[in-house]
């Protein structure tokens, strides 16, 4: 078979189901409308930008601070060139915010989880992953040398029960704080007792909590009251902009100078970049208020749609999902929701569970009241139309 061959009829395995993947070019976003090119206006729910930092005026104004000052790119990796005054106070500041000795800095999440488990697990070590940990996290399981097993989501039980049945040399459990498309949170007291009694270091990758949960913002880790062996933050949510650090204790981090190839042999994020971060995480500390809001349009949403005749999962975060099943019938209702100037994109298979497509509806600080109203009152004409 040829690779023509091959791609072609991929492609056409996928191109009239659900499943096919479009992008659509976005002219204009302010965090609460997308403008496209063709001059359609949306309400958007399907972004990450939970407290709408990608907005805000002094981290807009310190990158452009931090452009003029360092130009637009690091121009090597940190191992050699990369490594600036702003990449190091951004660590600092990360650290002693987040009470560890050192942050480092990735240039995305998806290479963090990469680089930590890359770099720390061999042949004869075990990593124990949560059924449903993204993607960045199960490939690099898959890819790394060590045993993978999985336990159930969030079930501390089965997180046990597999640590009992374990031999390995080193093991490694791994979760998420919230997670991206369920917007449930782990039980990390819990997990991360289990873990200690069983000697096994824990990773939380906490995307979707730093920021809106804990005190100042400090995501889930402190919401619950521990301190994982290895913390991943990512910068591409709340924090409003891109890239992500991963925390640890001295000797870890100096492990990781030395052995983590994501690290080594990437070039480092800008510095107007790290500059703009440090403002971020600036506002993230003092956002007390708009986290406050955004738990209000959280239970506005939910109280709204409780009655529809879908699922809708526990979920008390900026994450809502709406399980509707039918990848055809969720994809009708997203397309629907976009006729009338509502942008919430459906998820499906392989993304999810099977039979558990959804629309994935995040909520931010951008939005008003209103918009959340007008959302829950569209979904209910949609159902009242297929009955």
């Amino acid at each position: 078979m040829s690779w023509k061959t091959y791609i072609d009829e991929q492609l056409n395995v996928r191109r009239n189901t659900p499943l096919w993947r479009k992008r659509k070019v976005i002219k204009q976003s302010d965090g609460r409308f997308l403008i496209t090119t063709s001059g359609e206006k949306y309400l958007n729910f399907s972004g990450n930008d939970y407290l709408g930092i990608s907005q805000h005026t002094d981290v807009i104004k310190a990158w452009q601070q931090g452009a003029d000052e360092y130009g637009v790119g690091s121009a090597g990796s940190g191992h050699i060139t990369g490594f600036t005054q702003a990449h190091a106070q951004l660590e600092q500041h990360l650290a002693e915010w987040l009470g560890y000795d050192n942050a480092l800095l990735f240039s995305s999440g998806y290479s963090a989880n990469q680089g930590v488990i890359s770099a720390l697990l061999e042949k004869n070590d075990a990593i124990i992953a949560d059924k449903l940990c993204h993607a960045s996290l199960m490939e690099a399981a898959i890819l790394s040398p060590a045993t993978l097993w999985r336990f159930l989501h969030n079930s501390s039980d089965s997180l046990s029960q597999r640590l009992n049945k374990t031999s390995a040399n080193k093991t490694f459990v791994v979760t998420e704080g919230v997670f991206s498309m369920d917007g449930d949170q782990a039980p990390l007291t819990e997990i991360a007792t289990i873990s200690r009694q069983h000697e096994a270091w824990l990773m939380v990758d906490d995307a979707h909590g730093i920021g809106v949960l804990g005190k100042e913002g400090r995501g889930s880790c402190d919401e619950a009251g521990i301190k994982p062996e290895i913390l991943v933050v990512t910068f591409g949510k709340a924090f409003g902009v891109s890239g992500a650090a991963v925390l640890c204790n001295a000797s870890t981090a100096a492990f990781f100078e030395q052995y983590a190839r994501h690290l080594i042999y990437s070039t480092s994020i800008p510095p107007a970049q790290a500059i703009a971060l440090n403002t971020a995480l600036n506002v993230i500390k003092q956002a007390d208020n708009e986290r406050e809001y955004l738990q209000q349009l959280i239970h506005t949403f939910r109280q709204g749609v409780i009655s529809l005749p879908v699922k809708l999962l526990p979920s008390a975060t900026a994450i809502q999902p709406l399980i509707i099943g039918d990848e055809q019938l969720c994809q009708t209702l997203s397309d629907y929701l976009q006729s009338k100037g509502l942008w919430v994109k459906a998820i499906f298979p392989p993304t999810v569970p099977p039979q558990s497509a959804r629309l994935r509806i995040t909520l931010t600080t951008r939005h008003h009241l209103s918009d959340i109203k007008l959302l829950i009152e569209t979904l209910h004409a949609f159902f009242n139309q297929n009955r």
